[in-house]
């Protein structure tokens, strides 16, 4: 259900569409009102910290978690200081109102989960959903807003004390217990789980835990598709000046920096025009069925070029889908697509390629957890070519962090 875009006018064509049907639908659904069933708040000493829930009717919960209890004690275990200082960083980072601002402005991911949710409230009404990695709330708010009987969202950071003050401003009543999630099973589980690269901080390992331990038989995963895919890009400007740079510093080489430059992916904002080749998939997971080693992943490409040109580095993007619904729907996070903060994730070569049209660029990237902490990713690419122009064999490990 999900296809890579190989034509850019073709997909920026279709994409105006749909953000025109997207903005449409969503309209219909402004004025929901809100729940009046009361929901308490629950904080416990366990890995599920903070829950939301409530009694006789709509429900939630908010428990600080990206971490599940199978794997709490396993974390605490763990004596590097340097992995320690990044999971602390990582949770605190998430405390901060700035990076949850960005995401619900996000409105390419924000309303396509409030259309998959609201426009099927069929699917949510009186049953139990559990929201991993609630955040602000505003998931669990539209879970609720559809009907479901009980919301339960966790969380790892101290932002779920302004979810419960949201939660109460929103017409929910709360009180605070001490208590885990009091169910044996859910019926749907939601999720904004996807970072850079898709993969980057591992939070679908938590999704996955959670499916495992108490997802009913045939539940529904809020989204359950994802897909990424790889294509070529010239940029010889940027990386110029990011990666070229430190060859003269002022006067003075600097270039053992630039390796470092070169090893660390680029999160930004591709121009559609920079793309030279075509996009292969490098990674396609069904949320259902995958497991945690699904995500350690190595996989072959084969990228051909679309013109004369020059190639300087690789270019990873992804795709989501909400299958399980009544009409599927999803969002691309594509250089030709709609603007989405997840932007694209940038891999320099360390030399440019000469590609005429019609020349293949073939190789393979894999891809695991940091094993000094899983929530950074190391990165293997390899490259060969050999055209008309230029001919290169290089293999580069990067880590995103």
């Amino acid at each position: 259900m999900i296809e890579g875009q190989q034509h850019k006018q073709q997909q920026q064509q279709q994409q105006e569409k749909q953000d025109q049907q997207r903005e449409q639908q969503t309209n219909a659904h402004d004025f929901f009102d809100p729940p009046v069933h009361p929901i308490s708040l629950s904080s416990s000493s366990s890995s599920l910290k903070h829950t939301i829930t409530t009694e006789n009717g709509h429900h939630m919960d908010t428990s600080p978690t990206s971490t599940p209890p199978s794997t709490t004690a396993a974390a605490t275990a763990m004596t590097d200081q340097d992995d320690r200082t990044s999971k602390d960083y990582y949770f605190d980072s998430y405390s901060h109102h700035g990076i949850h601002e960005e995401m619900l402005k996000d409105e390419v991911r924000t309303r396509t989960y409030q259309i998959a949710i609201l426009q099927n409230a069929h699917l949510f009404r009186n049953k139990i959903v559990l929201d991993v990695g609630c955040g602000t709330g505003i998931l669990s708010m539209f879970a609720a807003q559809a009907g479901a009987k009980h919301v339960y969202g966790i969380d790892s950071s101290s932002i779920v004390e302004q979810a419960k003050e949201i939660v109460r401003l929103n017409n929910f009543s709360h009180e605070v217990e001490e208590v885990e999630i009091p169910v044996p099973q859910v019926d749907i589980i939601i999720s904004e789980w996807m970072g850079y690269f898709l993969l980057y901080e591992s939070m679908l390992d938590t999704v996955l835990f959670a499916r495992d331990k108490w997802l009913v038989p045939d539940g529904l995963l809020f989204p359950d598709r994802a897909v990424m895919y790889i294509c070529a890009m010239e940029d010889a400007k940027v990386k110029e000046e990011r990666i070229e740079y430190w060859n003269n510093v002022y006067g003075f080489d600097m270039s053992p920096i630039k390796e470092i430059a070169l090893k660390e992916p680029t999160v930004d904002v591709v121009d559609p025009q920079a793309i030279v080749t075509n996009s292969e998939t490098i990674l396609n997971i069904d949320l259902k069925t995958c497991t945690s080693k699904d995500l350690e992943f190595s996989s072959s490409f084969r990228l051909t070029a679309t013109r004369n040109d020059y190639v300087h580095a690789l270019v990873a993007y992804f795709e989501c889908a909400f299958t399980q619904i009544h009409k599927p729907l999803g969002f691309s996070t594509a250089p030709y697509a709609k603007y989405t903060h997840w932007k694209q994730t940038i891999f320099y070569l360390p030399n440019a390629l000469t590609v005429c049209e019609g020349e293949e660029l073939v190789g393979r990237v894999s891809c695991r957890p940091n094993p000094r902490n899983r929530r950074d990713l190391d990165i293997g690419i390899h490259v060969r070519f050999s055209g008309v122009h230029s001919n290169s064999n290089s293999f580069t490990d990067y880590r995103l962090r």
